[in-house]
């Protein structure tokens, strides 16, 4: 049985950087003459002469705001799609709304990847509880299991009976979903007395993974591995068997930049991840995740030899991921806006019992009624699409600091 998913992942540091960095002016030059952002955004730039990170450094940071306010004017994709819509597979909407192509060719997320070190192989039932409606996440993982030979049952989210059903009675081997789903299905599982111990491996993703929770699904059975991956770049790193840190994908190019800027920073130091990806169908160059964490020295024992970087580590800004989706401030300050006797408010996001939660607190002058509380509570899951509980309090007693949303889980 191989130990890696191809040759590529075990090629010189000095033979990758080669190659990423010298499909770089070919790709470039593809994005401005197919995508009118970029024949935008990049008119200035001489395409054969970004041949090396400094040069790439000095190109604009691409960031999800733009991607917003682009598709807004030039809908569906703001002019950064370089294929046209009618030859796409899918389009996808995730909160904001963005809109997001899939191409027609296998494994167009890269997922393979990360679903091989998690343990996958060919024949192997994938039991995925990611989203198919609306969001990508679903077939983002099931493209990739295919790519392995795999079958897959597209259980999605929620309906826990039927996932713990489903499981006793296809007998799948692997897990795809958030780790704290995992848990719950286990749980549900224990209380139905069913048999779900077909399930031995499980790559994860979609919020973070406490060690804690992984140590106690390690517990039950389930060797628990995570990927990171955005709708909008598909996979950028992966764990393997070495679990340590965190591999970045061979189809991207990874910066990690001081927040705020496009400046990289050191190896070792936390800053935002900035991705260009070697997509021909969705080119994005320098996109900013929005999320934190930093270059790891040295490589994996697991053989494997690119970066490794320590994992999400927190957001650059206020926008934050629970459940597996994004909370964005503009979504809370519309939730506030439905409702004006509210002053001012602050979400807060917790974890409790490895199991995100959202309480949204608000100042009131007046006495709060349980009408209120309620429709507040239906306001955060129409325009969040998330539950929330609601705690009121009054005028002055939250932080005059300017955070709208506020994460306060810890990872320890």
């Amino acid at each position: 049985m191989p130990d890696h998913y191809d040759d590529l992942e075990t090629r010189s540091p000095q033979a990758r950087e080669s190659a990423l960095l010298g499909a770089l002016p070919a790709h470039i030059e593809q994005a401005r003459r197919k995508a009118p952002a970029y024949a935008a955004l990049l008119e200035k730039v001489r395409a054969d002469k970004i041949d090396s990170r400094a040069a790439l450094a000095e190109l604009p940071v691409t960031r999800k705001t733009e991607l917003l306010e682009g598709q807004a004017e030039a809908p569906p994709f703001g002019g950064f799609a370089a294929t046209a819509t009618g030859e796409l597979g899918h389009i996808f909407a995730s909160p904001g709304p963005i809109y997001e192509p899939e191409a027609r060719r296998e494994d167009y997320w890269r997922t393979a990847r990360a679903l091989f070190a998690a343990g996958l192989r060919t024949g192997e039932l994938v039991h995925n509880t990611f989203s198919y409606h609306f969001t990508p996440a679903g077939f983002m993982l099931e493209s990739g299991a295919h790519a392995l030979g795999c079958p897959v049952f597209a259980a999605g989210i929620g309906q826990t009976e039927l996932q713990v059903q489903a499981i006793s009675q296809l007998a799948p081997s692997f897990y795809v979903g958030t780790p704290s789903f995992l848990n719950i299905v286990l749980d549900k599982a224990e209380e139905l007395a069913a048999d779900v111990s077909s399930i031995k491996k499980s790559l994860v993703s979609g919020e973070a993974l406490p060690p804690s929770l992984r140590q106690s699904l390690a517990g039950r059975g389930v060797a628990v591995r995570q990927c990171y991956a955005t709708a909008d770049l598909g996979l950028i790193a992966y764990e393997s068997e070495a679990m340590e840190g965190m591999i970045v994908d061979e189809g991207v190019i990874l910066e990690i930049v001081r927040p705020g800027t496009g400046d990289p920073v050191d190896t070792g130091e936390v800053g935002e991840v900035v991705v260009t990806t070697l997509n021909p169908d969705y080119p994005l160059i320098r996109f900013a995740t929005g999320d934190l964490s930093a270059v790891m020295e040295g490589q994996s024992p697991c053989g494997r030899t690119n970066l490794r970087i320590k994992g999400w580590m927190g957001r650059a800004d206020q926008t934050t991921k629970v459940r597996g989706m994004f909370v964005h401030p503009s979504q809370v300050a519309a939730v506030l806006g439905r409702h004006p006797e509210v002053s001012k408010g602050r979400l807060v996001v917790a974890s409790v019992d490895n199991q995100d939660r959202m309480t949204l607190h608000c100042e009131i002058a007046e006495e709060p009624s349980e009408e209120l509380r309620t429709a507040i509570t239906d306001s955060i899951r129409d325009l969040c699409k998330l539950r929330g509980e609601v705690n009121f309090s009054s005028p002055g007693s939250l932080a005059n600091d300017g955070k709208v949303i506020d994460d306060v889980r810890s990872y320890e």
